[in-house]
């Protein structure tokens, strides 16, 4: 009776040892290099476009995903509300973004480059590589930034 107890007590400690060791490893990875924190999907929390005067604008928020894959793989979808209208540029056709293609990253300069292979706006994107500024912030959020000092445009996004 004693070895079954002594048993059932070991199995209770390796448990109770295991459970910590899993719940610190994504701490772990979180602290990684910037490309491995950039893997994953992210969601959109806001878009900060300043009008044409430079004043914030009063712009209708979309909703969108961002997905950065380990292999340099990457897609974004956003769309925007009814109340957009029928919002078109060179991002953007009647409302709805949507681009894919491979990214590369230098941790360095913090600039990401997207090296677009597909768009919903076609020609427009395609073949364009897009350097971004990123900001990865200790709370899960991506930052991005036109590398263009004529722009003037952030996207804060949420890892899931």
């Amino acid at each position: 009776m004693k070895i079954l107890r002594y048993g059932a007590w070991v199995a209770v400690v390796a448990i109770a040892g295991i459970v910590p060791v899993q719940s610190v490893m994504p701490q772990a990875t979180s602290l990684g290099t910037d490309r491995e924190r950039l893997i994953g999907a992210w969601h959109l929390e806001h878009i900060d476009s300043p009008s044409g005067d430079g004043k914030p604008s009063d712009a209708p928020q979309p909703m969108g995903m961002l997905i950065y894959t380990r292999d340099g793989h990457i897609s974004v979808q956003l769309m925007y509300p009814k109340s957009a209208g029928s919002l078109s540029n060179e991002y953007v056709r009647n409302g709805y973004e949507a681009s894919f293609g491979t990214y590369t990253i230098d941790e360095k300069t913090h600039i990401l480059t997207h090296h677009v292979l597909g768009s919903i706006t076609g020609e427009a994107l395609v073949g364009k590589d897009l350097p971004r500024v990123y900001t990865l912030t200790g709370d899960g959020q991506l930052i991005i930034r036109s590398a263009n000092p004529e722009e003037h445009w952030s996207v804060t996004w949420k890892h899931y």
